[in-house]
């Protein structure tokens, strides 16, 4: 180590050669919020400085823009529908140098199993990856997950060194009643010096306080400038989100100022293939900000130096002597198109591809998890004690659903019946990971599909079998072929299999390479829309897979029923006179 110091001293000192010298640049300061022009040295994967130096190799940048690699503060890498190689592969030309991720996804199906799995897989990548510990296994005591996370587990992981804290904390009342098993948790994060990521939509005033008081210090959720500035006021990080299904980018972009910039982040949370090579990752959120108004280098920190200020991350973010050489070059600030990306010195993509290989990942502990009780197609029959009904109204662009009370029709038995000229669907959750037999479920309006169902095991966050359809007979196929291929999405219609992504891995994720599961899924959406008018309003499948997910308002349904988030209880499908 001594030598290495003794050596880059040499080389900021001009009495030693950089490795990498780039020349002609712009380079962006996020300190200073200047733009300096001149050449850039790099050695031992660290940046010397800007000055006159010269370069065992010398490469000309012919005044393009030069900005630190940028980081995305919160994700779910297993979202992508991608291993964590394959992600890679696809962030990494768009600019993406480092995420911080919660696995929560794949840990609700593994366990600590899925956690490991995902830090092996990404241990030699081109991509900083630092982890959250998942802190809601499952999200709340209303559903049936793979596991079930304390903080004795977590504490087995919570001193390695990819580690920066504890995810998101779902768990709101948890934490504002004061939950003893919450608080081990908390408490936990606390004595080993770690952030706690936040999940808080509508909280305000003294739940709010008692929130924050208890570790928290970020929140990806807000939807509205006044929930921004409320936890702005309270010392808190804002994550803004612009991912698949969630886009907060455009409302909250209103409410950043040059007073609260340096608290304000970018995050993708979920984000599909098909998404992130059309429209970009972290670079899709900068740019955005740019086009609505906010200066460049502005929109530049919030995806990188503040990243680093949050969750204490050394040596990351700015292009300044010391810190870490991970690059972008941009042609322009207004643009913002990626043209090449450095990872600790060295040239890792060119023109939006990677330059680099991957090692088979071994995914021997996290395969084989589907495994639910056997049924046939009558237990997906809905029995009803009156014509109205309590039903999840979908809302366009948005994770939030509407609680609505609609007529319906019941046949003779009493059960559900189906009216081609209403849009109310069936939606149904079957426990998936310990056969428990148990099946939830919703009626559904504002997902418009019609002559069909689909299904899939991408269901935030425990993971069960979601299936949605207007006809029982495409639905129990559609749930079968899941079994068949362990995992995965697929489309039914008159009694045939349409088109199916295979995720084997955990039920999340592909093994195949991120362009065949991209072109799978633009088929799939084709489908959706085209054939089954799927409202083209919503992400069908990632609208789909957040239904299940009994934290964000105003109702959502588990494997044991339909749940009302706001109240925090179940609830009757049926509502009587």
């Amino acid at each position: 180590m001594n030598n290495k110091i003794k050596h880059l001293i040499d080389v900021a000192a001009k009495r030693k050669k950089a490795e990498l010298l780039l020349k002609n640049c712009r380079i962006v300061d996020v300190f200073s919020g200047e733009i300096a022009e001149g050449n850039l040295a790099i050695d031992s994967g660290k940046i010397v400085g800007i000055g006159d130096y010269q370069g065992l190799k010398e490469i000309d940048l012919n005044g393009k823009f030069l900005a630190p690699g940028l980081i995305d503060s919160h994700v779910h890498m297993e979202s992508s529908m991608i291993s964590p190689g394959q992600f890679a592969r696809a962030v990494v030309p768009r600019g993406t140098t480092g995420v911080v991720t919660d696995p929560h996804e794949i840990a609700n199906v593994c366990g600590l199993e899925g956690i490991k799995f995902m830090m092996e897989s990404s241990r030699d990548l081109p991509l900083n990856v630092y982890f959250m510990l998942p802190s809601c296994v499952p999200a709340t005591p209303f559903e049936n997950s793979g596991a079930v996370l304390e903080a004795e587990e977590l504490a087995k992981l919570i001193d390695n060194p990819a580690v920066l804290g504890l995810g998101e904390m779902m768990n709101y009342p948890g934490v504002i009643e004061g939950n003893d098993k919450i608080v081990d948790k908390l408490k936990l994060a606390q004595d080993n010096n770690r952030i706690v990521d936040g999940h808080s939509p509508d909280i305000v005033a003294e739940e709010l306080n008692a929130y924050v008081i208890g570790g928290v210090k970020t929140d990806h959720e807000c939807s509205t400038v006044e929930e921004m500035k409320e936890r702005l006021r309270r010392g808190m990080y804002i994550s803004i989100r612009e991912g698949s299904a969630a886009r907060n980018l455009e409302a909250l972009i209103e409410g950043i100022t040059p007073e609260n910039e340096r608290r304000c982040l970018f995050c993708t949370d979920d984000r599909h293939p098909e998404d992130i090579i059309e429209k970009g990752h972290i670079d899709n959120n900068v740019r955005t900000a740019i086009k609505k108004g906010i200066d460049p280098i502005s929109a530049i920190r919030m995806a990188t130096i503040n990243v680093c200020e949050c969750y204490g991350i050394k040596n990351l973010g700015a292009i300044a002597p010391g810190y870490d050489a991970d690059l972008i070059v941009v042609d322009s600030l207004e643009d913002f198109n990626v043209v090449e990306v450095i990872k600790d010195g060295r040239f890792v993509a060119r023109e939006g591809k990677p330059l680099f290989e991957l090692e088979k990942e071994d995914t021997s502990k996290v395969t084989d998890t589907i495994n639910f009780k056997e049924i046939v197609e009558d237990d997906l029959k809905v029995k009803l004690t009156s014509n109205r009904a309590n039903v999840m109204r979908l809302l366009s662009h948005s994770l939030l659903t509407e609680k609505v009370v609609r007529e319906v029709e019941r046949d003779t038995k009493g059960y559900f019946k189906f009216n081609k000229d209403k849009d109310l669907l069936k939606l149904a959750v079957i426990e998936r990971h310990n056969a428990t037999g148990n099946i939830g479920f919703s009626l559904v309006e504002n997902f418009n599909l019609k002559g069909g169902a689909i299904a899939s095991t991408v269901s935030n966050d425990s993971h069960n079998i979601l299936v949605i359809g207007d006809n029982d007979r495409d639905m129990y196929l559609a749930v079968e072929e899941i079994k068949k291929m362990q995992g995965g999405v697929i489309i039914t219609s008159g009694g045939e299999v349409l088109k199916k992504l295979e995720l084997p891995i955990a039920g999340l994720m592909s093994d195949k390479p991120i362009e065949v599961v991209k072109d799978t899924l633009e088929e799939m959406h084709r489908i959706a829309y085209d054939r089954l008018g799927v409202n083209r309003d919503l992400d069908p499948f990632m609208t789909l897979a957040f239904l299940a997910l009994p934290v964000i308002p105003d109702i959502k349904v588990t494997d044991k029923g339909l749940f009302d988030v706001v109240n925090f209880k179940f609830i009757d499908i049926s509502v009587e006179d």
